[in-house]
């Protein structure tokens, strides 16, 4: 099938290596500006690799014919606009290639935090011999705030230590052929989740709805030895209380892999936090994970060709 295929994406970016494997009759275009599309067969599909939405914007009134757009990230928020919710375009996003790597980094959180791994780094750095009790992690409950690919992924690594699973999604029925958390909640129950669980996973993409979901009051409802933990979306969870409450300790930490603003800026509270794990918005770039996007745009490609169901479709209007 002859095919015109649009990538918004900078010319360094070492994805675009990977297109090479396109099959025969796919026309490859590539640009980081609108003016760059000006002139070029309109495009089929159109794959957005590092750009965002005012390029995004800017192009698709030049491809009326276009049935397809991808993102290479699992979040959309950063290229939805109501234009594009309008035109009919089938959304896809790179759904489960990050899953592991989120889902180590929430284990290893998890664990930092009972065996005061911090405790034992500066005892080291100090030559200081300091015995005490590590905790355990079996038996505890993890709340998990959006049951998707990366919830589930985590509730599996989660259930690997003897940990129960307590999971908040819209569907109270778990998915098919996932096996069942041990409790699952409805939104309506927020709070009831933050109050019953030990550690709290925040996985939830950005939506209008989500916008600040946690906020005083859910992390006021958390026990005084719970855990937050959000590799969902920074805007999430608000900030500010959270910087209240781990300094007065009310909780007893928080692990953090995304923020409202990115980078985060110098001066900002949570670096002076000894009760907070932050890492700069990079728990999922571990070796492999471009290729990994890459080869799940691929493989949509060959069913896109190919007239087949495309996999990891998003609801623009959702926004997941």
């Amino acid at each position: 099938m002859a095919c015109t295929l649009w990538v918004l994406a900078r010319a360094r970016d070492e994805g675009l290596k990977k297109l090479e494997r396109v099959p025969a009759g796919v026309r490859v275009v590539v640009g980081d500006t609108a003016e760059a599309f000006d002139g070029q067969p309109p495009a089929d599909a159109i794959f957005v690799c590092s750009m965002g939405r005012e390029l995004l914007r800017a192009v698709l009134p030049k491809a009326p014919g276009a049935r397809w757009v991808h993102s290479r990230s699992v979040g959309v928020e950063n290229i939805l606009f109501p234009g594009l919710a309008e035109s009919g375009v089938t959304l896809t996003n790179g759904r489960g290639v990050f899953s592991p790597s989120l889902a180590e980094w929430v284990i290893a959180a998890v664990l930092f935090f009972a065996k005061d791994l911090r405790r034992l780094v500066k005892s080291q750095e100090a030559g200081r011999w300091d015995p005490f009790p590590p905790e355990m992690v079996q038996g505890r409950w993890m709340g998990i705030v959006g049951y998707g690919d990366i919830g589930r992924a985590i509730a599996a690594r989660a259930r690997g230590l003897g940990m129960r699973v307590r999971a908040l999604r819209r569907n109270v029925t778990a998915p098919p052929g996932d096996p069942a958390p041990d409790e699952i909640l409805p939104p309506e129950r927020l709070a009831d989740l933050m109050a019953l669980s030990d550690d709290v996973v925040v996985t939830t993409p950005l939506t209008p709805d989500t916008r600040g979901l946690i906020g005083e009051r859910e992390i006021r409802a958390m026990k005084p030895t719970g855990l937050l933990i959000n590799v969902g979306r920074g805007a999430v969870v608000q900030e500010r209380p959270l910087v209240d409450a781990l300094r007065r300790r009310s909780i007893r930490g928080a692990a953090l892999d995304v923020f409202e603003t990115e980078p985060l800026p110098a001066g900002h509270p949570f670096f002076t936090l000894d009760n907070l794990l932050l890492s700069p918005h990079s728990a999922d770039q571990v070796p492999g994970w471009l290729d990994g996007a890459m080869d799940g745009f691929l493989d949509n490609l060959d069913r896109f060709l190919a007239g087949q169901p495309l996999q990891n479709v998003v609801d623009p209007r959702r926004g997941y």
